[in-house]
């Protein structure tokens, strides 16, 4: 280990026991069920705000966004529109009328407020949301913890397997003991890391390339193809896949479901200047590190760029700061996940006629941790494409019942429909060899289809 690598690995060392402390501090305020899962609804503006973005973000952020930028060029752009409007769509509109009508109707859980009706419970609805769930967080827990074994397999030259056990095994400590107040306050600390990143790198990376290199870079390309040069019909289709985006940010339960803990709805107004502010500083910071990256590291593998530069750029100390939001987006968005994972199981799939205790809650929490780092392990996929399928997946399922519910009732069978269509659809085209650049079929068409139905099922009531 050379004396750059131990300053950046007891840099680690000293923010992982940060969140361990958190964890042991948070099992004091977890008493009760809906402590574990939703906080107690007690949630202020700036732990809504930060630990939702982060949340939102994952890997897929700092390690993908970059490196699509690397390897695309100016394309990228397009990427830092589809996440704003997705952040605008969610704290705009979602949060504040679902803040009010959760708090209204006492539902914990993303599942328990669509199968909401005035005739009780569907319970066919919450069976179908707990199994995708289930199937979606499995993926896009298994590629956080991936990303996390890359990591520290290109820092410290660890073995992956042992880097995906190492981190998986933290951010599951954490999480059995402090539940949602655990998840809510370590994911506020690490989006206040990951916007650091975002900004001390991409300025150091700047000074060191200059925007004179980048522009001459990636001058020669137009905004309207793909990342291949293709324009017409194929740079249009990159371009909209790529918009859409923006359209699954209501459908996260991981997400979504900090609006449900906020403590009111004027707290939700606050909180959403936080989250629009941090997401200015996230996606511009991590394109333009991707297209510096371009004039200064050659043949890398893409979704290593932000590893790479600060290892190359950075003071060991600040190297590690890096190292450290990296497993910040890795740990934020997979300790949220388990959690909604694990409430699928034990609270919306009503499998008890009581509720589990949080021992059993914490069991099953373990569980899916196991089969999310066993899928890591064996599983050799890009993260940007298996966060993506699963984002959408979720995205088609969700968020087109989510808008129509919030907008007033929709009729039962409709609502199955929608559901199960979108997520179907998601599916089909992601294992179907017809995926053109940008995948906008993937992305907006099992959307559409998905509202479609919602509206005719609000018109049936």
């Amino acid at each position: 280990m050379t004396e750059n690598t131990k300053y950046i690995f007891f840099t680690l060392i000293a923010y992982k026991l940060i969140l361990i402390t958190i964890g042991l501090w948070a099992s004091k305020k977890t008493k009760s069920f809906t402590d574990y899962f939703i906080a107690g609804r007690e949630l202020g503006p700036w732990v809504a705000a930060l630990s939702a973005s982060a949340s939102s973000s994952s890997a897929w952020t700092l390690l993908g966004v970059s490196g699509a930028a690397y390897l695309w060029g100016l394309p990228a752009i397009w990427i830092f529109p589809a996440t704003l409007s997705g952040f605008f769509i969610n704290w705009f509109f979602i949060a504040p009328r679902l803040n009010e009508l959760s708090h209204s109707r006492h539902t914990l859980t993303l599942t328990e407020f669509l199968a909401y009706s005035k005739n009780g419970s569907i319970k066919e609805l919450r069976i179908l949301a707990s199994f995708i769930i289930i199937f979606c967080f499995i993926f896009y827990i298994a590629s956080q913890f991936d990303a996390a074994g890359q990591s520290f397999e290109s820092t410290f030259g660890l073995s992956k397997t042992f880097s995906i056990i190492f981190g998986a095994g933290i951010i599951l400590f954490y999480t059995l003991l402090g539940g949602f107040w655990a998840v809510s306050l370590s994911d506020t600390l690490q989006g206040v890391t990951m916007a650091l990143s975002a900004i001390i790198l991409p300025v150091v990376a700047l000074t060191h390339v200059g925007l004179d290199q980048i522009i001459s870079d990636i001058g020669n390309q137009s905004f309207f193809s793909t990342p291949t040069g293709v324009k017409g019909f194929a740079g249009i289709g990159f371009i909209l896949g790529t918009m859409g985006i923006g359209i699954g940010y209501p459908g996260q339960p991981h997400v979504v479901n900090r609006f449900m803990a906020v403590e009111s709805k004027e707290k939700i107004l606050q909180a959403r200047i936080i989250a629009i502010i941090w997401a200015l500083i996230i996606y511009p910071g991590m394109i333009l590190l991707g297209w510096a990256a371009r004039s200064f590291i050659e043949n890398a593998q893409n979704e290593q760029i932000l590893i790479l530069m600060g290892n190359e750029l950075l003071p060991p100390v600040l190297a590690g700061v890096v190292l450290a939001s990296v497993l910040s987006a890795i740990m934020s968005t997979a300790d949220s996940q388990l959690l909604v994972a694990s409430s699928a199981i034990c609270h919306d799939l009503k499998l008890k006629e009581d509720e589990f205790t949080l021992w059993e809650t914490r069991l099953v929490v373990a569980g899916i941790c196991f089969v999310s780092a066993i899928m890591a392990i064996y599983i050799d996929k890009s993260i940007y494409s298996q966060v993506l399928f699963a984002f959408s997946a979720m995205g088609s399922a969700f968020g087109p019942l989510l808008i129509g519910k919030l907008k007033g009732e929709v009729c039962k069978n409709y609502a199955i429909a929608s559901m199960l269509l979108g997520f179907l659809l998601t599916v089909i085209i992601h294992f179907s060899d017809f995926k053109p650049e940008g995948n906008p079929l993937e992305r907006i068409f099992p959307f559409l289809v998905a509202y479609i139905l919602v509206e005719i099922g609000r018109r049936q009531k």
